[in-house]
């Protein structure tokens, strides 16, 4: 498969490099701009960006206005990046256009995380038939789950659930969000169902069941 390349955008040289040596890593090809503007041209200059990581707080243009440049043409995903942890900057991120927020400062691993769920749901990356973390290995062709080797039954929906969690490492996930990707949109159940699974697939994982992370007054995370 052809390397997806990914535009990183942010002022500061020095984060622009941990962000791209990490996605090279991971097999992406990474071009970069140093301000909003440059950001612009270089996004139609190349014409095949499949995802853009941005930065809020940069010269010439801000990271929220070159959202609505990129919005008036393209679709791409967007993952926008900030140093501000607060509510609002989350919501105008969103509002204005984003797919995801990641606050500074973050796991690059995460960030790479997010950076393939994104691209998962746009429908660009294939979805793995093999996840693995922290040692649980979810089989999706073949409907197995291992946990340090040792097989792990569950059923349809607690699978489902697993893969769900599994393929978005390190995201936040509202029980709503959940509900939708694994029940699907006609469900009409509620949270609670998310939570009895949730409760089922931690039992038996045992040790492992602590990667679920409980986010109060929201959902869940996968993290090891």
């Amino acid at each position: 498969m052809e390397q997806l390349k990914i535009l990183v955008v942010d002022d500061e040289i020095r984060m622009r490099k941990l962000v791209r040596d990490f996605l090279v890593k991971s097999g992406y090809r990474v071009v970069e701009a140093a301000d909003g503007q440059e950001a612009v041209d270089t996004f139609f200059a190349e014409g095949d960006i499949a995802l853009v990581i941005l930065d809020v707080m940069m010269p010439k243009m801000d990271g929220y206005q070159v959202v609505k440049e990129i919005r008036s043409y393209s679709q791409v995903p967007i993952l926008m990046l900030t140093a501000k942890g607060e509510e609002r900057d989350e919501l105008k991120s969103f509002e204005t256009g984003a797919d995801e927020f990641i606050s500074k400062p973050f796991s690059p691993r995460v960030l790479v995380a997010r950076v393939e769920a994104l691209l998962r749901r746009a429908g660009v990356l294939d979805k793995k038939e093999i996840l693995e973390a922290g040692g649980i290995v979810v089989d999706k062709g073949a409907h197995t789950v291992t946990n340090d080797g040792e097989p792990v039954e569950l059923s349809y929906k607690e699978f489902e659930l697993l893969s769900y969690f599994m393929e978005n490492q390190g995201i936040a996930l509202s029980r709503e969000k959940i509900l939708n990707n694994v029940w699907n949109f006609d469900y009409f159940g509620d949270a609670r169902t998310v939570d009895t699974h949730v409760k089922k697939v931690r039992s038996k994982l045992k040790n492992k069941g602590e990667y679920i992370k409980t986010i109060w007054g929201m959902g869940y995370k996968f993290e090891c």
